[in-house]
């Protein structure tokens, strides 16, 4: 098994095994303070959320190759992300706007409002089954 993990010190995804042995960069270019992670070993995919001057929800292959952009409208402050793995969906809350949402985690497309709430400063979310947990500060 593999841990992954944002350094937003020097802006890089990291890899290495549990033990922390053959740790390596997979993406060091275009990130620009990438905030959580979530990873879909099955479909080996990686996902992370960015603060910076484009905020955006990122998609990788999880050697760090075919990174590409899923939402970097109406997001500004994405913190935690979490997968369905059931439904395929992946969904991220933002601190600045105070929502839940979700996408289909292969195409991004379909984007939906799963909460909405007011002065919640969501921090984390985490789907498992029919429910959805979320943290704020």
């Amino acid at each position: 098994g593999n841990i992954y993990w944002t350094d937003h010190g020097f802006n890089l995804i990291e890899v290495a095994r549990l033990n922390g042995s053959f740790r390596y960069v997979i993406i060091s270019q275009g990130l620009d303070q990438p905030r959580s992670i979530a990873v879909h070993p099955e479909k080996g995919y990686l996902f992370w959320t960015e603060w910076g001057q484009t905020p955006c929800i990122g998609k990788a292959h999880l050697d760090g190759s075919e990174k590409v952009v899923l939402v970097s409208v109406g997001i500004a402050w994405p913190n935690g992300i979490s997968i369905d793995y059931e439904e395929n969906k992946l969904y991220w809350c933002d601190a600045r706007t105070d929502k839940i949402e979700r996408i289909d985690l292969e195409s991004g497309g379909n984007r939906e409002i799963v909460l909405s709430g007011s002065n919640v400063d969501m921090f984390s979310v985490a789907v498992f089954g029919a429910y959805i947990y979320w943290s704020d500060r």
